[in-house]
């Protein structure tokens, strides 16, 4: 069984406007990344938020590594724990890289200064700089080298790629991607870009509202729908096929004699389509932005049983 770095049981946390969170249950497994996705506003900082126990839920528990702690993360296990926020703490700003790479290897023994400088070149920091001078990409570039060094076993990440130029962005996910590799870490990412969600996730936790939609394996997303043309001479043909196809989605005559739809189960309902007799003009692969899209319209994937942990 796949052990879990965090879990929520029954988590609800309220918001500004009389919005809440929750309830969530939730398994995050241990040495995996798992990427929170959602709209703006769904949860997904607050969180995060309190995973930190930057902010309590008003019910339910949170478990870290099996165990809740109602009065508060223990020393050893926080500094375990890095955390790079969508926005920079201000206290640091009159400091340089070097300056604040100095106070926060006090609070973490397993501090790597080697692998710090190392990610400064790779990132081309500027050394001397105030972090309050620096750009915003520069000083995005400065806190992920900083949470890295701190060697965490659980690192979180709200929006890491904000202010980020391209060069840079490839970097840190092949930096990111590295890191796991050879440190077996827990990362949850929150982020609203789906090519960073394709690029890292193992698992995606859709937030809405902020409600919890389920969680899901990336890859078993892929391909999870498609969407299909075919012949149709008239709606009444149509009619006869979208009763034919549970399931499917936005029937429509685009031309005449062409018709359109979303399906799941591709390959089955494409046999059962040949079957009948209809003509198939062409198909494609939803795109992962198009299958959360449809997931928060109710039309989930199979999703990851949480009761189990599987």
């Amino acid at each position: 069984m796949v052990q879990q770095a965090i879990e929520l049981r029954k988590v609800s946390k309220k918001r500004r406007q009389g919005k809440t969170i929750g309830p969530l249950d939730l398994k995050l497994p241990q040495g995996y990344i798992t990427a929170l996705v959602g709209q703006n506003g769904s949860g997904k900082s607050t969180l995060l938020h309190m995973l930190l126990q930057l902010t309590f839920p008003e019910e339910g528990d949170i478990l870290w590594y099996g165990q809740p702690y109602a009065d508060g993360l223990p020393l050893a296990l926080r500094q375990r724990i890095a955390y790079v926020p969508e926005t920079p703490q201000p206290e640091e700003k009159y400091w340089s890289a070097v300056e604040a790479a100095e106070f926060r290897r006090h609070w973490y023994p397993a501090w790597d200064q080697g692998y710090f400088g190392e990610l400064l070149a790779k990132f081309e920091v500027p050394l001397d700089a105030r972090l309050g001078r620096m750009s915003k990409g520069e000083r995005r570039k400065f806190e992920i080298a900083a949470a890295l060094a701190a060697r965490p076993q659980l690192l979180l990440l709200d929006e890491p790629s904000s202010g980020l130029d391209p060069f840079a962005w490839k970097a840190m996910i092949e930096t990111l991607r590295k890191y796991m590799d050879e440190s077996g870490a827990t990362v949850v990412i929150s982020t609203h870009i789906v090519e960073e969600v394709r690029r890292l996730a193992d698992y995606i936790v859709l937030l809405h509202q902020g409600q919890l939609l389920g969680m899901a394996e990336k890859d078993s997303l892929f391909g999870s729908w498609s969407e299909i043309w075919v012949q149709a001479e008239n709606e009444e043909e149509l009619g006869e096929l979208a009763a034919e196809l549970p399931g499917v989605l936005d029937f429509s005559m685009e031309t005449t004699g062409v018709a359109s739809f979303i399906t799941p189960q591709t390959q089955h309902n494409e046999k059962r389509i040949h079957d009948m007799g209809v003509k198939v003009i062409k198909s494609r692969i939803l795109e992962l932005d198009e299958i959360l899209s449809l997931w928060t319209q109710g039309h989930g994937p199979i999703l990851i049983d949480q009761e189990r942990g599987d």
